[in-house]
């Protein structure tokens, strides 16, 4: 738990930054027509924007997933003595020697990488060549 509450303290600030910067973008007149019209606010939150600024929450959970997933020190610092978490097991095992385990664990991380890359290229393609032929 304490590792949890660590990595959203630190990581709550860039997804902050991120989120913020898109929300300072959103048009404020279509959500307060679409209250005008009689759309609740929850329904305008829901349907206006948050579709609009879901890319920016997409981008700050991968930022701060990142960042957690590289911070050792806060790992370290704030675990208990029965607790460990990934970085630090990838640590520990390459101060003895780079094992097959450390090997496979970083080909299926560039590979789940590389497939999830693709997948939104193939994905934003398809979606910019539908758009071509409308």
């Amino acid at each position: 738990m304490t590792i949890w509450i660590a990595h959203v303290t630190f990581c709550t600030a860039y997804v902050t930054v991120v989120v913020s910067s898109r929300l300072q973008e959103v048009d404020r007149s279509i959500e307060e027509a679409a209250m005008d019209l009689g759309a609740p606010p929850w329904k305008v939150f829901f349907q206006i924007t948050l579709p609009s600024i879901a890319p920016a929450i997409l981008a700050g959970w991968l930022l701060a997933f990142t960042l957690s997933l590289d911070d050792l020190v806060i790992a370290s610092f704030v675990s208990g003595p029965s607790a460990t978490t990934l970085p630090m097991v990838v640590f520990s095992s390459v101060r003895l020697g780079v094992s097959p385990k450390i090997n496979a664990l970083a080909t299926l991380t560039i590979v789940a990488v590389s497939c999830a890359t693709f997948i939104a290229w193939w994905l934003m393609a398809r979606q910019k060549s539908v758009g071509c032929l409308r």
